[in-house]
């Protein structure tokens, strides 16, 4: 059958030119929003009486039955097609002859696969939104059973100061909370209707675009008809989402790979969410954090593809516009993907208990806490900092903790002692749970804290729809 833009048959593109053209094997994924939107057209089409309202009918319960015949697999997108669109306007016309050929009238193939891609953008903003609500969930459960596990704070991949676990994973959940309302956002803007721009400048037959909106479920319809065919920033906004929640993931997995690592040990990972090795039977892999981290390389270069594409393209349609959709199901597959394995991943952790908290012996991490007691006693805070530092570097040059303060040489004790402090009181404020607990600021590690955002957390999951 000729092309939907072809007068004359004979004169047929060289078959390299219509290969490459043809989008058939990327865009046929958009076969069922393509039905949806075309049913919403000939609804309209039929009320509007810009056809007879039996041949809308018509093609309403035809397009119900490619359907069927889809989802069934007694049908399948001809790979032959110009597109999927070129595909069910041929399939109507094999069906019901030119009560098919009407379904273009009032429509271009410009805001057609604008459409299409745009109701598919906003249901993906939605599906990947739950997605990271479940890895949001996943963490919250990990969280909450290690309200009390301390461990150490990391700056510089040096240990700071003592933390909880738990403290750690809600660093995760903030991100991907931030993320889920990006997606939120992405889809609210992403909800409105380019059906009836035409090409770029409308109809001049009685469409109504307000009624096909309507009909498909988006909240509005675009404002410019020129800008309807050639927007595609859902798809960009989408990708930047993506992007950044990926970087989370990413971040998240490069903590749980350090974790479950010998030199580290502070988690092991089910065989649920690790593998192991084809010639060493010992060794256990935390493949899926990996695979994350890498997958997020995809996403970035799949969003900088999409922009540079658009970037220098005239208003309005330009054929240029055919790539967004093999990138945008690209970075798709790939960060949720990533959400669904992150989130076996999360529940597959073991925490080493133990382990995390002898790391709290080395370091001096109580540092701070040390000069941090010495301003309560009204020293300034830069004379507390130099004092706690003297302290540290007579520790590291006898070998000692800032915990076994009695038994520092006689001068540094005597220094302290002239500020009232008491050595023995000194060593009960710096057990590292007591650390922990006095950071009591919104957000911070103490478990009254900790507890508070968790259940913050869980009730905006349950009132987020």
């Amino acid at each position: 059958m000729a092309k939907l833009w072809q007068t004359d048959a004979s004169a047929r593109l060289d078959p390299t030119v219509e290969s490459f053209l043809s989008s058939i094997v990327v865009d046929s994924r958009l076969v069922f929003e393509d039905i949806e939107c075309s049913q919403a057209h000939a609804i309209m089409l039929g009320e509007q009486g810009i056809i007879p309202r039996q041949d809308a009918s018509a093609l309403v319960d035809e397009l119900a039955k490619i359907r069927k015949e889809l989802e069934a697999d007694t049908l399948s997108v001809d790979q032959n097609a110009e597109d999927v669109h070129s595909f069910l306007e041929d399939e109507l016309t094999r069906r019901l002859g030119d009560a098919g050929k009407s379904i273009h009238a009032g429509r271009s193939r410009n805001d057609q696969v604008a459409t299409a891609f745009k109701l598919h953008v906003r249901n993906a903003c939605r599906a990947t939104r739950a997605l990271a609500k479940n890895a949001l969930a996943a963490c919250l459960d990990l969280a909450e059973t290690n309200i009390e596990t301390l461990m150490p704070g990391y700056t510089h991949l040096q240990r700071a100061q003592p933390v909880t676990l738990a403290h750690h994973v809600l660093a995760w959940c903030a991100g991907f909370e931030r993320d889920i309302g990006r997606l939120a956002d992405a889809a609210a803007r992403a909800d409105e209707s380019p059906l009836g721009a035409g090409a770029l400048a409308g109809s001049g037959l009685s469409v109504d675009r307000e009624r096909t909106a309507g009909l498909i479920g988006f909240a509005r319809v675009s404002m410019n008809t020129m800008d309807a065919v050639a927007d595609r920033d859902a798809a960009v906004e989408y990708a930047a989402a993506a992007a950044t929640l990926m970087t989370h993931l990413s971040r998240a997995s490069e903590d749980i790979v350090l974790w479950a690592s010998s030199e580290y040990g502070f988690v092991s990972i089910l065989p649920t969410a690790s593998t192991g090795s084809s010639i060493m039977p010992q060794k256990r892999n935390p493949d899926p954090a990996e695979l994350i981290r890498g997958k997020a390389g995809r996403v970035f270069g799949n969003l900088q593809a999409l922009l540079v594409m658009e970037k220098g393209i005239p208003y309005a349609y330009n054929r240029d516009l055919q790539e967004d959709k093999a990138l945008f199901f690209e970075i798709e597959e790939a960060v949720n993907g990533a959400l669904g394995a992150f989130a076996v991943l999360v529940k597959s952790l073991v925490p080493n208990v133990a382990r995390m908290r002898v790391a709290l012996d080395g370091g001096y991490l109580e540092a701070t806490d040390v000069a941090e007691y010495l301003v309560k006693l009204g020293v300034p805070f830069r004379t507390a900092y130099q004092a706690s530092k003297l302290l540290v570097q007579r520790c590291v040059e006898e070998n000692k903790s800032l915990r076994a303060i009695a038994q520092i040489d006689l001068e540094v004790h005597e220094a302290f002692g002239r500020v009232g402090v008491s050595a023995e009181e000194l060593v009960r404020y710096l057990d590292p749970q007591a650390c922990v607990a006095r950071r009591m600021q919104t957000g911070g590690p103490a478990p009254l804290r900790v507890r508070e955002q968790i259940r913050r957390l869980r009730d905006w999951l349950e009132t987020e729809s």
